[in-house]
């Protein structure tokens, strides 16, 4: 069928341009597509196909053995078509070449014992990386990747240095997209749609989950894969189902499930379904059993340590051979919670030799004791996330995984199970995960500041739960906008909180409420000599350009409170700015032992504020002042980011909470849990605990807006 290949000319599909011409596949060339488009397969048909891997798996079919033999070398070639952009992503280059140095230490090709779609497609991305791989080439540092690159640069080299001279430098193509994905479209009027395909996405039927396991709080990583699989949900008008991965009755509890169904409706997060994998177990079970029987699964008892040193060495457990029978034996023992069952695991007979760990005989089933938070102590026996997540995804019609970068390694596992099961293949979509500075997101660890009191609980503002950054101050249209700014994208990020509270501040600073306060400890009396003889009140806006904020009543009295620090900035004679009144200038100021303790001046409502230096906020000395708790926070760990190998206990920092008392003006009476204001010259905050007597202080979370502040 004739076809025209459509694309971006800064990022030219060198690999399908090159597989193109392997497999003989005619195709006419239009460089016209604006920048950062996926490439598309146009057919004289009127169907096309857009992306880099579809128009890829389409052009192998049409030369059946670049595609593999048989349906599990087909599946090893998909794996290596996900994989092949990695070496696009610059820092991950090397990283790349590494590991693909290692897997072809024993291979001639990637996948079998002949040229794939796989190899056209590694081969190609390494030669339009240009010098950098030039340089790399000649060098001895990759030796396996550099004979198996040779190698095919010789088999094919007319055909595919035609491509190369033709579309590659000696800079390289500069950044390709990666399969089916552009990260950002920088001309979008909508800076936080991430606009990415799904591969092999059909409208209308296209099945996604949010799965997590209710052991904590919905956290910002966790909330950046729930709103990811919201888009793809509705860009696609397919179904999202939202299922807790109960398989470990340690952890879990109904708090934690009810907690995170409240998170997943805070992000405004639609399902279609709620489900439990523990809904799954009797079929898990089943499954279980029957790989037993069928040769591709048994019962271990080797002792933890020793079957992490075995996997890690490629060495066989005793127990790999044993017979079905004894396999079925222990695995009774097992469901029945014996002392003999607890000694065992079932492992998947995979293969001990494979270059990727995660295909050493995973672990299948363990045994646990402890009741489950929605079953009680009906099993003895869970099945491990490897297991469950595959044969559930399947058997609910999930159509695409969405799971982080992190995983990329047991994605091999992944489809290999769903092979052993034989049950039908479920796409997986890869993302990077969210880090942030100064940022721990691991359940585990947080649990430990909540069970040694150094937080409230999870919904600290301290913590990086959704509960915690809102109860911070922060708006869930700020979280959802940051999120989506990051797109669907590979690349491994560390992530700076500023970004995320100025978008914040862009949102709460249009329409907050403007109040006043003083530093309870560190304020000065004004005395005006001409101010009025009896107080009066005018009602102001509580946000000069915003009605919808509301009124509130001002004070006016001759005698004032300011802050200290302003009062110190002030001279004898100098004419400054009351905000929301007028000027005053200074006449006498009164000290003790260096601090001031009182100052004396005359209004002068006529003078311009243009000319004036200081604009000073202020108060009125009134009994119906309002006090207040001012609370800042900081990072619970004092290192940016913690290499794997470094202890977060060892870099605690030891001051996190900060609290100073004020005084606000009387309308924050009325202020309500979770209102955000700002203290006029001071900053925004959050209201955490409402008035309820003069006694008990208003406490007021200070909102980050942004801006690098001094840690104290």
């Amino acid at each position: 069928m004739e076809a025209k290949l459509s694309f971006s000319q800064d990022s030219p599909p060198i690999s399908i341009i090159s597989a193109a011409k392997v497999a003989g596949v005619s195709l006419s060339i239009d460089p016209s597509l604006a920048a950062g488009s996926a490439p598309v397969l146009c057919f004289s048909s009127g169907e096309s196909l857009r992306g880099i891997n579809p128009i890829l798996e389409y052009i192998a079919q049409s030369s059946p053995s670049l595609h593999g033999r048989d349906a599990i070398e087909s599946g090893h070639v998909v794996e290596w078509l996900e994989y092949a952009p990695t070496f696009l992503l610059g820092s991950e280059f090397e990283v790349a070449c590494s590991f693909v140095d290692g897997y072809l230490m024993s291979r001639t090709f990637l996948v079998g014992h002949g040229l794939t779609i796989a190899d056209i497609t590694v081969w190609s991305n390494l030669a339009g990386i240009g010098q950098r791989w030039e340089s790399l080439r000649k060098s001895k540092k990759y030796q396996n990747l550099v004979r198996w690159f040779n190698g095919i640069d010789s088999d094919y080299k007319d055909t595919l240095n035609e491509v190369i001279a033709a579309y590659v430098g000696k800079r390289g193509i500069g950044k390709s997209p990666a399969p089916n994905l552009k990260e950002k479209v920088n001309d979008s009027k909508d800076p936080s749609a991430p606009e990415v395909d799904l591969p092999g996405a059909k409208f209308g039927e296209v099945c996604v989950r949010f799965a997590p396991e209710p052991s904590g709080y919905l956290h910002i990583g966790h909330a950046k894969a729930a709103l990811l699989n919201k888009y793809f949900a509705e860009r696609y008008q397919g179904r999202l189902i939202v299922r807790f991965d109960d398989t470990n009755p340690s952890k879990e509890s109904n708090e934690f499930v009810e907690n995170l169904l409240k998170d997943i409706e805070t992000l405004g997060i639609k399902y279609d379904a709620v489900t439990y994998t523990s809904d799954y177990f009797p079929k898990l079970m089943e499954m279980a059993e029957k790989l037993i029987k069928q040769g591709k699964a048994y019962v271990d008892d080797t002792p933890k340590e020793q079957m992490r040193s075995e996997r890690m060495d490629g060495v066989e457990s005793k127990c790999r051979n044993n017979t079905v029978e004894e396999n079925l034996s222990l695995w009774k023992e097992m469901i029945n919670g014996s002392e003999r069952g607890m000694q065992c695991c079932v492992r998947g007979k995979l293969d001990m030799q494979d270059p990727n760990k995660s295909l050493r005989d995973p672990v299948y089933y363990r045994c646990n004791t402890d009741p489950h938070h929605r079953i009680g102590s009906k099993y003895k026996v869970y099945p491990t996330y490897d297991f469950a997540c595959p044969f559930v995804d399947a058997l609910e019609g999930v159509t695409h995984a969405l799971r982080s970068s992190e995983y990329h390694d047991r994605n091999a596992q992944y489809y290999r199970i769903l092979q052993d099961m034989g049950m039908r293949r479920v796409e997986i979509y890869e993302f990077s995960r969210l880090n942030m500075v100064y940022t721990l997101l691991s359940k585990r660890k947080l649990l430990w500041f909540v069970q040694n009191k150094k937080v409230e609980d999870w919904t600290d503002p301290r913590f990086p739960t959704v509960q915690g950054i809102v109860r911070r101050g922060l708006k869930v249209e700020a979280l959802i906008q940051f999120i989506l700014q990051q797109g669907a994208s590979k690349n491994l990020n560390l992530m700076e909180w500023d970004k995320l509270w100025t978008i914040n501040k862009k949102i709460i600073d249009p329409v907050c409420a403007r109040h006043t306060a003083v530093l309870k400890d560190q304020r000065v009396i004004f005395r005006l000599t001409n101010g009025p003889e009896k107080s009066f009140v005018r009602i102001l806006p509580r946000h000069k350009k915003f009605d919808g904020a509301g009124k509130k009543a001002t004070t006016f009295t001759n005698r004032i409170w300011l802050d200290y620090a302003d009062a110190s900035a002030i001279s004898k004679g100098e004419e400054v700015t009351l905000m929301d009144w007028g000027n005053a200038i200074i006449k006498e100021i009164k000290m003790e032992n260096g601090v001031i303790t009182e100052l004396i001046g005359e209004l002068h409502l006529e003078g311009s504020v243009k000319t004036t230096k200081l604009k000073v906020t202020w108060l009125p000395d009134i009994d119906d002042l309002v006090p207040l708790s001012l609370v800042e926070f900081d990072y619970l760990i004092s290192k940016k980011k913690l290499e794997e190998d470094e202890n977060f206990l060892d870099n605690l920092n030891p001051c996190t909470r900060k609290e100073t008392l004020a005084l606000g003006d009387a309308n924050m009476r009325n202020l309500l849990r979770g209102e955000v204001i700002q203290l006029e010259r001071k900053g925004y905050y959050r209201c955490d605990a409402p008035f309820v007597r003069s006694s008990k202080p208003v406490v007021l979370f200070a909102i980050p807006d942004g801006r690098q502040q001094a840690r104290y």
